[in-house]
């Protein structure tokens, strides 16, 4: 057998003739021509196989495969698993060519992340409403949340009148101002205002729909008036039993921290336990979001750590008090079984949202890595929760709280070692010291330890927060290190033993504490939230550089060796592409309205769009003001028929509310932007009516050299188009001087209920 390597003092595995097979060359070896470079690829790949530090690269070869699925038109099943197939078969027999078998093995995982996307689509594939409709439906109430606007109610449609049984969505959404004793899994009847799910506000916005339809929602909208309680007609599932009986008691538990701490602060704890945000307010949101601490309301990875840790440590403490258990038993894999056990009911009970099932999948694989006597936190369990927690959600690979989640666990898994090193040199000779010393270092060693993780973790999720939700909080690190020592110390555990005490009755005063410490949360969350600056709007990063900021996180976190060296390149291509070439004009999904940069630079406000619809326009353009600031309707000229901006170039760009006005607009506009279906004489250079809006969702526009512009819409994609015939004179005084009779285009539907906070889990 092969002995250990010694060399340079150090004791580290022999690579095996695999290990330097692909050391020497094969696929992987550089051109001759670069010898330094040949050589310094083999000795790093050597490490990798040595360190089995291929094996992460599988999860990134299968999330390709999800990413491919999503982006095909019409996705079939059959390819996608003859290919999975053929390549596994492939790699079996080439099993003893190493180069071969990863490269077969990971197109095999390429089209297993294509399969779990067509299966996962498939599962879930339920009618969605195609127009707006207004309706009697009746179904089963599946969960409930209070808000303060009222509640939102979620249901299990039976029958919606006017609908056939193939057309009707599986669940709804809707909102009920005056919901009366609603609970969950009771059967109601009631009429609905409902609203197909809405598509994104811009390409690349945010997409309900999307995430609607994995969730089996097929329609949102309002209940107009009380429902009425009425006889089912026949018993409910026995999966809706469950939820709704454990959504009750959701409920209850979120009523009683709520009532027991009050204020503020009440929301905040019942949130942390239950994950009930509803009774948060919205000052109180946007006080904890300029904090960049918004996350700790969300029960994902931290908080399921924490609440398996307490598990964990309790059980062990326990049993070591018991001597005979202490020596005879394996008290740590007890406790970790306990642990996992707590993990999975405080899952269920939360609500087994997407991000907490996702942190139950890394928590049960930490904990059985104890169980296995393997090292409890690693790159390679982080790429099999990874790859588990897709296999059963791969849309969950296009959102922010997967992305933001796994991205802050590789950073913090790569820099471990660092930061040991750091801990121990802190550390020093503790023998010697004097317990003053010793206390002081204690100190200094744990602050610099959450310092440094907290920067680690916010500058591996910054990427992902700049593109998806538009803005950077760069005191995020203080509103951390600040507000987590409390959440971990004594909000968490205090949870814990209030659900604990709970069914005794014995838990008010566990909750109170927990409401001091929550209280104090929200004193540091406003002081960090108050320094100048605390919250960066920025424009939106190409989708290039997104990706290119990805590849550098995997290439520094995943291999051992120094190909993290290589992470250099994307990470260089993609700030050099981080300034987005911005648009020029958004347009609405039903043309209820548009935003256009105007002579000043700034977008200049039209119509009536959706505040919601406004507020995902000037994040994506990097513009702090809000939906209701005055100063976005100024720099157009407006009457009863519509409104000009003249924008970049001098073009004249018409949003038409009145068919009056396409006689003069046709003329004199390069742009028509209307909701209205124009006449099919309009000589503009680009008409963008009912129609065309109807055939491509939601629309943006950048113009660009030579009297064109580029369209982007969320049905078809990117075109450049030619504005010929398109008047290209500045706005004269003269339009929009006319005295119109229009009634004024009414502001979008959009229900409040599915407003997404767009934070991430």
């Amino acid at each position: 057998m092969a002995g250990p390597d010694r060399r340079e003092g150090s004791l580290t595995p022999r690579p095996h003739a695999g290990t330097l097979a692909l050391a020497r060359g094969g696929a992987f070896s550089p051109p001759a021509v670069l010898p330094d470079l040949r050589g310094w690829a083999g000795r790093a790949l050597a490490v990798e196989v040595a360190q089995r530090r291929l094996f992460p690269w599988i999860a990134v070869a299968f999330g390709c495969g999800i990413l491919l699925f999503f982006q095909a038109e019409e996705p079939s099943l059959p390819a996608p698993l003859a290919g999975l197939a053929l390549s596994a078969a492939l790699a079996w027999g080439l099993r003893k060519r190493p180069v071969a078998l990863a490269v077969f093995v990971g197109i095999a995982a390429i089209h297993a992340g294509f399969l779990a996307g067509g299966l996962r689509a498939r599962s879930v594939a339920a009618p969605v409403l195609a127009r707006v409709t207004i309706a009697p439906l009746t179904g089963f109430v599946e969960s409930v949340e209070d808000r303060a606007e009222g509640r939102r109610i979620l249901v299990r449609v039976a029958r919606i009148e006017g609908l056939a049984p193939e057309a009707t969505p599986f669940t709804v959404r809707v909102s009920a101002k005056n919901a009366g004793k609603l609970a969950p899994g009771l059967f109601i009847e009631a009429k609905a205002r409902l609203l197909p799910p809405p598509q994104p506000a811009w390409p690349g916005g945010y997409d309900f729909g999307r995430d609607a339809r994995f969730r089996r929602i097929g329609a949102v909208g309002s209940l107009l008036g009380p429902a009425k309680v009425v006889e089912p007609p026949a018993g409910p599932p026995w999966t809706l039993v469950a939820s709704a009986r454990i959504d009750a008691a959701r409920n209850a538990l979120t009523e009683r921290i709520a009532s027991a701490i009050g204020g503020p602060a009440g929301g905040v704890g019942a949130a942390l336990v239950t994950g009930k945000r509803g009774l948060i307010g919205e000052a109180t949101n946007d006080v904890l979001r300029a904090a960049g601490i918004y996350h700790i309301v969300s029960i994902s990875g931290l908080h399921m750590v924490l609440a398996a840790g307490t598990f964990f440590w309790l059980v062990r403490a326990i049993l070591a008090l018991i001597p005979a258990i202490a020596l005879l038993w394996p008290v740590k894999k007890i406790a970790a079984l306990a642990a996992m056990v707590g993990a999975a009911a405080y899952c269920v009970f939360t609500g087994a949202d997407v991000a907490t099932e996702r942190a139950l999948v890394m928590t049960l694989v930490m904990f059985g890595a104890v169980l296995a006597d393997r090292p409890a936190l690693s790159i390679r369990n982080l790429s099999i929760a990874a790859i588990l927690v897709l296999a059963r959600e791969p849309e969950a690979l296009l959102g922010p709280s997967f992305q933001m989640s796994f991205g802050a666990v590789a950073a913090l898994t790569a820099a471990a070692p660092l930061l040991s090193r750091m801990g121990e040199s802190l550390a020093g000779d503790g023998a010697s010291a004097t317990p003053l010393g010793r206390a002081a270092r204690w100190v200094a060693r744990h602050g610099l330890g959450l310092f440094a993780t907290t920067l680690v973790a916010s500058l591996a999720t910054a990427p992902f927060a700049a593109y998806h939700f538009q803005t950077v909080n760069p005191y995020g690190l203080i509103g951390n290190a600040l507000a987590l020592p409390l959440v971990s110390v004594v909000v968490m555990p205090a949870a814990v033993l209030g659900v604990l005490a709970y069914p005794f009755g014995l838990d008010r005063p566990v909750w109170q504490v927990m409401g001091y410490a929550v209280n104090h949360v929200l004193d540091v969350s406003a002081w960090v939230g108050g320094i100048g600056g605390a919250t960066l709007v920025v424009p939106a990063p190409s989708l290039g550089a997104f990706a290119l900021a990805s590849a550098a996180l995997l290439l520094m976190t995943l291999p051992a060796s120094s190909l993290r060296w290589l992470a250099v390149l994307p990470l260089g291509a993609g700030l050099a592409a981080a300034a987005p070439a911005r648009y020029d004009a958004f347009v609405d999904r039903e043309g209820a309205g548009a935003a256009v940069r105007g002579r000043s630079g700034a977008l200049v406000l039209v119509g009536r769009p959706s505040s919601f619809v406004t507020e995902q326009w000037l994040r994506a353009d990097g513009d702090s003001r809000r939906a209701d600031d005055p100063s976005l309707r100024e720099g157009s000229r407006c009457d009863r028929g519509g409104c000009i901006v003249e924008a970049a170039g001098r073009r004249p760009v018409a949003f038409v509310q009145d068919m009056a006005a396409f006689e003069e607009d046709c003329r004199r506009a390069s742009v028509i932007l209307t909701r209205l279906k124009a006449p099919a004489r309009c000589a503009a250079g680009l008409v963008l009516d009912r129609d065309v809006l109807a055939a491509w969702g939601a629309t943006a526009l950048r113009f660009v050299e030579g009297n064109a512009v580029e369209i982007l819409s969320v049905r078809k994609g990117r075109e450049v188009i030619p504005l010929s015939g398109a008047a290209a004179a500045p706005v004269s005084p003269d339009m929009r001087s006319r005295p119109q009779s229009a009634r004024p285009v009414p502001e979008q539907d959009l229900p409040d209920d599915e407003v997404s906070s767009g934070e991430p889990d």
